[in-house]
């Protein structure tokens, strides 16, 4: 059987857009195999909404249109494709009135009629996931019977959550049933698991084990088909793959851009075992660095923004910001601000112009010192003094985003935050200052991952994912001399960072065991953190909930992000 594999780009809510996509994918994969179609195109979980497509689901409008979206693919298979069938993501009414009133399930379209073949069995209910507010899930597996080139073949249907089901291989196992241990009895010729999951660091490791090892238990190849792009604060990588039933690899697809492939159950390759995937450093820093442009040019894209602004310091933070916004849409739609004040200092600015040059990004400098001395006329009646200590700091963080949003309003523009995490977590950050903006990029970076990801962006290491991305592909894009500036917000004469919190060598794995292991104030202690620096960690982090439930949507990289999967109380104890 001629199978082809659709890593497609959808647009939540888009139904006819993604249907139409579909379809191109699908000629596409026609014209590629010289007029021999393939027998079934298979597409992502919930490829005909967009993932997640969260409360559309609830729009009775949007359920109108996917009745009319499937319409238009099975009348685009009878004109353009009779021969091939697709294996399409939607969701089910239930027959009843009951909530949750939905299925999250696969439907087959032909050209003279489309079927629902596969629900769901294990819904997601953690971090970024909330599946259980909208569906319920299947009962008994899915299998279909399926005729291609004069042969049966049953074939095995799982959506995403149903594969993660190896207690050695991942976090946390869902409680409910074992999708793929319910087939082994069924005697599935092919295992299909149509995806939508999202970016996470060694992820796709992680994913072809556990395709490997299903492959192995129920003795039959495994097609996984992952969607690609970034929806909202969610980035899906792709690298859809096939693997054989020894559990090597076959097919593997590319990462972080759509993607057609076509697989042959005859016609197979030698492969490679599944555990060889690339997991050196070089290769993990490059999957974060596409995840984070694919994250930049979809939200914008898709949002309608054509060109992005954002505050330029001199600081190793916002270079990595402008080299990221610059991969992403391209110099000519991105613009800095430039705004110093008493504080900042000559290499900072130097250094920031300099970055600009170097990405061939437009620049604008605006000095707040004027601003700095009107607000402080201005509040001194109100104060009986003049605003002084962190006021003041916090001020020309204010004027700053003021400017910005000023900017970015005026001129249509996608403004980018650009705080890291370490600086969300203990709240080293201004709400209406710095935090502006309609995407925070690297809001889910600790500081030392942004060191170590612009080390990585100037080593020779990064020169074949620049030139893919058509960033300068000779000399350094960050430069030495903002990597080797100590950290500082200039906000006062001769600060740093380190004057207020440890150095990041020491905050981030105290702040990593704190926000991803959930780790007590007594588990930090006895991990081997310092207990006075545990203490003020730990209050500063509890005071800043407020403004991390503020901040602006947070570009997800990591195991737990500030961001829908993050829902701690303001008011608590």
């Amino acid at each position: 059987m001629r199978i082809a594999l659709a890593q497609t780009n959808p647009l939540v809510g888009d139904l006819s857009g993604n249907a139409k996509r579909l379809l191109e994918a699908c000629l596409k994969i026609s014209h590629q195999t010289q007029g021999t179609p393939p027998a079934l195109v298979v597409s992502p979980e919930l490829s005909l909404w967009g993932y997640p497509p969260r409360d559309l689901l609830l729009s009775p409008e949007h359920l109108q249109q996917q009745s009319e979206a499937l319409t238009q693919l099975q009348q685009g298979l009878r004109h353009a494709l009779p021969q091939t069938a697709l294996l399409v993501g939607m969701v089910e009414p239930a027959p009843d009135q009951q909530h949750p009133r939905l299925f999250n399930a696969a439907a087959l379209v032909e050209a003279n009629h489309w079927r629902v073949v596969a629900r769901k069995q294990l819904l997601p209910t953690y971090d970024v996931f909330d599946e259980s507010r909208y569906f319920r899930p299947a009962d008994q597996p899915s299998v279909l019977s399926f005729e291609a080139d004069g042969q049966d073949w049953r074939l095995g249907l799982t959506i995403c959550e149903d594969l993660w089901v190896e207690d050695a291989l991942q976090a946390q196992r869902l409680m409910g049933p074992d999708p793929v241990e319910n087939l082994i009895l069924e005697d599935v010729d092919l295992l299909l698991n149509l995806s939508a999951s999202p970016y996470g660091r060694s992820k796709a490791s992680i994913r072809h084990q556990l395709a490997a090892r299903a492959a192995q238990r129920l003795d039959c190849p495994v097609i996984y088909v992952n969607q690609v792009g970034g929806n909202d604060e969610l980035v899906f990588d792709g690298g859809s793959f096939v693997v054989a039933a020894t559990g090597e690899v076959e097919l593997q697809l590319p990462s972080c851009r759509e993607a057609i492939a076509y697989w042959n159950s005859t016609h197979r390759s030698a492969g490679l075992p599944a555990n060889t995937t690339d997991s050196s450093e070089s290769a993990d820093h490059e999957q974060l660095f596409q995840a984070l442009v694919l994250g930049v040019r979809d939200y914008a894209d898709k949002c309608g923004f054509q060109r992005a602004l954002l505050g330029l310091s001199g600081g190793i933070d916002s270079a990595l910001v402008a080299v990221i916004a610059t991969a992403a849409l391209g110099a000519d739609r991105v613009q800095a601000l430039l705004m110093p004040s008493p504080w900042s200092s000559i290499g900072s600015i130097d250094d920031a112009e300099a970055l600009s040059k170097r990405l061939g990004i437009s620049t604008t400098t605006v000095p707040i010192q004027g601003l700095m001395h009107g607000f402080e006329a201005t509040l001194t009646p109100a104060l009986d003094q003049a605003p002084s200590g962190v006021t003041a700091e916090n001020l020309q963080s204010r004027i700053r985003g003021t400017l910005l949003m000023a900017v970015a309003n005026q001129q249509g523009q996608l403004l980018l935050s650009t705080g890291n995490k370490s600086e969300l977590a203990v709240g080293y950050c201004t709400l209406y200052g710095d935090m502006n903006g309609g995407l925070a990029v690297i809001g889910d970076l600790y500081k030392s991952t942004v060191f170590s990801l612009c080390r990585w962006l100037d080593s020779p290491d990064a020169m074949g994912c620049r030139k893919k991305l058509g960033l300068l592909e000779h000399d350094d894009l960050i430069g030495l001399e903002i990597l080797n500036k100590p950290p500082s917000a200039e906000l006062r004469p001769d600060q740093q960072d380190s004057d207020s919190l440890p150095d990041y060598a020491t905050l981030d794995p105290l702040l990593k065991d704190l926000i991803e292991k959930h780790s007590s104030g007594a588990q930090l202690i006895a991990a081997g953190h310092d207990a006075a620096d545990v203490k003020r960690i730990e209050q500063l982090f509890r005071r800043a909930e407020f403004k991390r439930r503020q901040a602006p949507p947070v570009l997800k990289v990591s195991q737990q992000a500030f961001g829908t999967g993050w829902r701690l109380p303001i008011a608590s104890r």
